[in-house]
């Protein structure tokens, strides 16, 4: 089932997720549907906050992306990361190299609005999955991008605060505009520009 995408200006997007202590129904459920709701938006990753839940829950998938390449490890072995999507990751701990280089991103809950941002090349995450297993990802280029995007929104943090100054006064009156569209009623879920994937 596709879920409405929440947008920016609803306060559940700057709520810290509650750590998942029992994997059940529900979650399985909701990870599911947030799966078919970031691949009908076009979207690369989906944090529960954006479907309305403060859950430390998020699902990644950067397969379909063939221009900006990733690399993956899983508990220490190299694996292709295309074979290893959907990811689903319950209670995700990052841990950022040093390294950082700036991208372009969007977000599915800040339609058409997109920045550079700097971030780490790359990342450690320690996550649960749906069976309760403990995993250890090592990420860089695009999925080490989704990975710190989607750990940013389970911390109530949105891409908008990773911009520089003179981009967020760029953007200000698109931010306002799309602030009193949310006040004004719930947002629909609109698709992200064609021609760019959306975290």
């Amino acid at each position: 089932m596709r879920l409405p995408i929440v947008q920016y200006g609803d306060p559940i997007l700057r709520a810290k997720g509650k750590k998942i202590v029992k994997i059940d129904p529900h979650i399985r459920e909701l990870a599911a549907h947030m799966i078919e709701t970031m691949h009908a938006a076009n979207g690369v990753g989906l944090a529960a906050q954006q479907v309305g839940e403060a859950l430390q829950l998020t699902v990644v998938d950067v397969a379909q992306v063939e221009d900006r390449p990733s690399t993956m490890s899983l508990n220490g072995a190299r694996v292709d990361p295309k074979a290893n999507m959907p990811l689903i990751l319950v209670n995700p701990e990052i841990s950022l190299g040093r390294e950082t280089t700036m991208g372009t991103e969007g977000c599915l809950s800040f339609p058409e609005i997109n920045g550079e941002i700097e971030r780490a090349e790359s990342a450690v995450v320690r996550a649960e999955t749906l069976d309760g297993k403990k995993i250890e990802i090592e990420a860089t280029g695009l999925l080490a991008r989704a990975l710190q995007h989607e750990i940013d929104h389970l911390n109530g943090i949105l891409f908008i605060d990773r911009m520089s100054s003179a981009a967020k006064v760029a953007l200000s009156s698109r931010l306002k505009r799309l602030q009193k569209e949310t006040k004004r009623g719930p947002g629909k879920n609109r698709p992200a520009a064609a021609d760019q994937r959306a975290l």
